[in-house]
């Protein structure tokens, strides 16, 4: 099955206006992760040794791990009015080196393609449902065959 993920698509920056990351994502057909930089690295290498420096290991190793997602994984997110929205990687790790991004602390981003509209809350997966329940602000995949398989068949049929 394809490997799905939980994309709050939040900073750990608490001055960040989640909603307006999330309209970003959706509008400009993105996924990322936060880590600000002030310069624009060479290359995905170069992005993590940045990143390590200035936010830690930690953060370094989840920019790893959201870069090595094959493309084809689904991500969900969900707005502040508590929508889940289901997309699909399309693209590879790059640096938004745009003011709208750093702003958003979204300059660590994939290509996206999002449905048009969210998903009707009773269609979504409970696991999918249970990991945001659960919180946070990180990256996560969702271990479940019956999110794997229900996310697969609502993209099929939208």
């Amino acid at each position: 099955m394809v490997v799905v993920l939980r994309a709050p698509l939040r900073s750990r920056d608490d001055d960040v206006d989640h909603a307006a990351a999330v309209a970003h994502a959706l509008r400009r057909g993105l996924v990322g992760v936060g880590g600000r930089l002030p310069e624009l690295p060479a290359d995905l290498d170069d992005a993590v040794a940045q990143v390590a420096r200035r936010h830690g290991d930690r953060t370094a190793a989840r920019l790893g791990r959201f870069a090595a997602v094959e493309r084809g994984a689904f991500a969900w997110t969900r707005d502040v009015a508590g929508e889940l929205w289901l997309g699909r990687g399309t693209g590879d790790w790059h640096f938004d080196p745009s003011a709208d991004a750093a702003t958003l602390d979204l300059q660590h981003v994939r290509d996206c393609r999002w449905l048009d509209d969210p998903v009707p809350w009773p269609e979504v997966p409970s696991a999918v449902h249970a990991t945001f329940e659960r919180g946070g602000r990180n990256l996560q995949r969702v271990h479940d065959v019956g999110a794997e398989a229900g996310s697969q068949l609502l993209w099929e049929r939208r």
